[in-house]
């Protein structure tokens, strides 16, 4: 058995379809049914003449990408999806041969999948995010018992190994960015946990102008912070913030507890701070909570930090060493 990475789009334009459906799609929507290709040199032939403008090596990778969708992934495989909706990767199992459906204009080349469970991206080991970071629609990855480490993870076991991703082109291109953050939320996980975490987004809360009032450690009754508006906090909005930075997901009971204590301290809205972001049922509740309650996951919690970080205080600063890097911007 192997562990596959598939994306759903590279702004996660067919996740929800993907996870809703139960299946996995490539693009190239452009391409008519695949299912009588029966050898690689056929879907090179259809992919040319498709798109004849690309350059060779561009078709060479996405040939074998395609390629391996179509014949290498089989039934009982792991497929790991990176969700760009949450700070997350959802694991599944494929199901299914490659069918032509279309489910939706963008979802037309699909295999079939039994979707397991959405794990926090924090969660993984370094070397497995770095493999899942490849700017790749699918890939393999392998080495040191990939998909045997992820299935432990299923099982809420943990092992440590390097993996390594396979490719169909000598070159590959990751996602720098992506890696940046992973690598931060790792050391944010280990740096602020507990009522740390609380002390950080009240920094954050501060910074954008926020007066705040933070809980101290311990029972904290449903709020870890309060912030308003204005020179005294007496402004809209008015926030209540409650931080759980575990690396399980929360529940509803929590989330709805949130929104009563909100209610209770006249507060128009609500943030709930969820490290190992929410449970399913949890997740669709926030959803119909737009306008009233909104969740900062793992992955949220650092574009905050990045987004304002020039304003922390030095000693803030000096808990969380930054540094600004420009990179040229990688073609898709």
């Amino acid at each position: 058995m192997t562990l596959w990475l598939v994306r759903a789009g590279r702004y996660g334009e067919q996740e929800q379809g993907a996870l809703n459906h139960n299946l996995v799609a490539i693009g190239w929507d452009e391409l008519p049914s695949l299912s009588g290709i029966k050898e690689k040199e056929d879907l090179e032939e259809l992919y040319s003449k498709t798109y004849p403008n690309e350059k060779k090596m561009q078709k060479v990778n996405r040939v074998g990408q395609i390629w391996s969708f179509l014949t290498k992934i089989k039934k009982g495989d792991l497929v790991a999806l990176p969700l760009k909706t949450q700070s997350a990767i959802a694991i599944g199992e494929i199901s299914g041969d490659y069918e032509y459906k279309e489910i939706a204009g963008n979802i037309k080349h699909i295999r079939g999948v039994k979707w397991l469970k959405t794990i926090p991206r924090s969660e993984f080991d370094q070397d497995i995010l770095f493999s899942l970071g490849a700017f790749l629609t699918v890939g393999r990855v392998r080495r040191d018992d990939a998909e045997e480490r992820v299935r432990k993870m299923l099982k809420g076991e943990k092992s440590v190994s390097i993996s390594t991703i396979e490719k169909e082109v000598d070159e590959l291109t990751f996602d720098l960015e992506q890696m940046a953050k992973d690598k931060l939320m790792k050391y944010l996980e280990a740096k602020f946990s507990g009522h740390s975490l609380a002390s950080l987004i009240d920094e954050l809360l501060k910074v954008q102008g926020y007066v705040t009032k933070i809980s101290p450690p311990g029972p904290d009754g449903g709020v870890d912070i309060l912030a308003g508006s204005g020179p005294l906090g007496f402004d809209n909005p008015k926030i209540c913030i409650q931080v759980k930075s575990s690396k399980s997901p929360v529940d509803v009971k929590v989330l709805r507890e949130l929104e009563g204590v909100a209610k209770s301290f006249r507060a128009e809205y609500g943030i709930m701070v969820a490290w190992g972001g929410l449970t399913k049922i949890a997740d669709q509740e926030i959803g119909r909570s737009f306008f009233s309650t909104r969740l900062w996951d793992s992955g949220k919690v650092v574009e905050e930090i990045l987004k304002h970080y020039e304003k922390f205080s030095d000693e803030l600063k000096a808990e969380l060493p930054l540094k600004r890097i420009w990179t040229i911007v990688e073609e898709d």
